[in-house]
């Protein structure tokens, strides 16, 4: 035999011997092969994965969970996701049977579902939700990484009307820096729109970090109002306590910031009686508006002014504000003689309108006032009791 012939069949040999030796302890011996190769034929035997999805076809309904279900075995993973790689997060049943979305499916979106058992076989399906016939957007306050006072809630407002009041109210989420207590109340807004407000329990404390998650994609917000497409999300924090207190029987506006006194304003405030009086109790400074036209028979008081006025500041929707009013100079700390504001001189509306900030308290106490704004004229729910505004959530007693 030559030496060529003799080495091929030498490594042969080798070969063999390290591929029995492989197998051998790879598998523990002849009786271990066989169970290997048993063990692939009962997968070959088994049929393949099949499962069903409570949605299917091009023109699903929107707004309502994904549901998975096995036929045979138990579910080890499933993804659902949608064309742009969003994707729906959900949970498997403790059977291991089905796996249910925590979120709706989206109006007018295409999903793709893929499911794994626990022998790793695969199914996949797809579906595709029709598009809303309305959609429902919010306004969002205060906005987005905005510092606001300690009276400024967390406020709603929706497009159109929201009659799954409890469904939607399950979707928002108040996370804060200190554990904040508080809860969410509904209302009509003075614009006649639905909304919803968070508030503390007690005024916000200076310093506080506050998000906001609106995970409404998917909800559907009831007959006439049609589904939200999107989750809406909005964070601010806290600055000063800073507080305005009226009193209407001083005629004098004291300035706080943390409690202690940094300035005092002689004031004139709404005429005592009917239509000109003031607004009482608590509220929050709700806009720094400047330089504005007031024209009173926007706010039903005939034709009693029209002018330019500077350094206002809104406090409610109706027409209460505080600014500057050079007019009634001989009347600040003297006597109550606006049209329904809080006027002051022009160098101190400046100076108040330098310091103040949306969301601050606003406190008009005094004899002589039309009582508090109704619920929904800005922000006045502050007026209410910790019970009674509970009373206001959709979900209160759940």
């Amino acid at each position: 035999m030559s030496r060529t012939r003799r080495t091929a069949r030498q490594a042969a040999l080798a070969g063999t011997a390290l591929l029995a030796a492989a197998l051998t302890a790879c598998s523990g011996g002849s009786s271990g092969g066989s169970t290997a190769a048993a063990g692939q034929a009962d997968m070959k035997n088994k049929p393949p994965m099949a499962i069903s999805v409570n949605l299917t076809g091009t023109e699903v309904k929107a707004g309502e969970p994904v549901k998975v279900t096995l036929a045979e075995g138990k579910l080890s993973q499933v993804k659902v996701t949608d064309a742009k790689g969003g994707e729906l997060v959900g949970q498997i049943s403790p059977d291991g049977k089905t796996w249910t979305s925590e979120r709706n499916a989206s109006p007018g979106t295409e999903y793709k579902v893929e499911a794994q058992n626990a022998d790793s076989q695969s199914a996949n399906t797809q579906f595709k939700t029709s598009a809303a016939d309305k959609v429902n957007k919010v306004s969002i306050f205060p906005g987005k990484n905005s510092t606001v006072g300690v009276a400024q809630p967390v406020s709603l407002v929706f497009d159109n009307p929201v009659k799954n009041k409890a469904e939607v109210e399950k979707h928002l989420k108040v996370t804060t820096s200190n554990n904040t207590e508080g809860s969410w109340g509904w209302m009509t807004d003075y614009s006649g729109k639905d909304r919803v407000d968070w508030r503390p329990k007690e005024y916000w404390k200076s310093g506080t970090d506050v998000k906001v998650q609106m995970n409404l994609n998917g909800v559907d917000s009831g007959q006439g109002g049609g589904y939200f497409v999107r989750d809406y999300n909005t964070e601010f924090k806290t600055g000063k306590d800073r507080r305005l207190l009226v009193n209407l029987d001083t005629r004098q506006m004291t300035v706080t910031e943390e409690g202690q006194t940094v300035k005092t304003i002689p004031v004139s405030a709404g005429t005592p009686g009917g239509q000109k009086a003031s607004w009482s109790g608590k509220m929050a400074l709700m806009s720094k508006e400047g330089t504005i036209n007031m024209n009173s028979e926007t706010v039903g008081l005939g034709d009693a002014y029209n002018k330019m006025v500077d350094s206002s500041m809104r406090v409610t929707w109706s027409g209460m504000y505080i600014h500057a009013a050079p007019w009634n100079e001989g009347k600040f700390g003297r006597v109550n003689a606006s049209s329904g504001c809080v006027g002051m001189s022009t160098g101190n509306a400046a100076a108040l309108f330098s310091l103040a900030q949306i969301g601050d308290v606003v406190e008009v106490t005094g004899g002589g006032s039309k009582g508090n704004a109704k619920l929904g004229n800005g922000y006045t729910e502050w007026n209410l009791s910790w019970d009674e505004w509970k009373a206001k959530s959709a979900l209160a007693g759940n």
